[in-house]
């Protein structure tokens, strides 16, 4: 039984190592589809500014967080905002006093 288990592990697969329908499966699953919108912050004073824009056909769900520099300041985050296929969002947020610092995260 032990010789019979060796052989059906050691055997070579019925597929041929370099068969194109066995590797277009194995790159479609390796190759994960562009996903996310490019977004560029701005921070004047205390108010901070994001534009998004999705280049790509699935949505992308982005929101603006900002982080305060003083320890009372509150920070924020935006409310999410689904940026469609080819569109342009806008967020704002703000602190009181000066900002630390700005991102934007993304959802599918």
């Amino acid at each position: 039984m032990l010789v019979a288990l060796a052989l059906v592990v050691a055997a070579p697969s019925a597929a041929p190592q370099g068969s194109s329908h066995a590797r277009g499966r194995a790159d479609a699953r390796e190759k994960p589809r562009p996903f996310g919108s490019e977004c560029r912050t701005g921070v004047a004073g205390s108010h901070v500014v994001a534009y998004c824009h999705n280049p790509y056909p699935e949505t992308d769900r982005v929101r603006l967080h900002v982080e305060c520099d003083q320890w009372w300041d509150i920070d924020t985050d935006s409310r999410p905002v689904d940026a469609e296929a080819a569109m342009t969002v806008r967020l704002t947020g703000r602190c009181w006093k000066e900002v630390r610092s700005v991102w934007v995260s993304h959802q599918k």
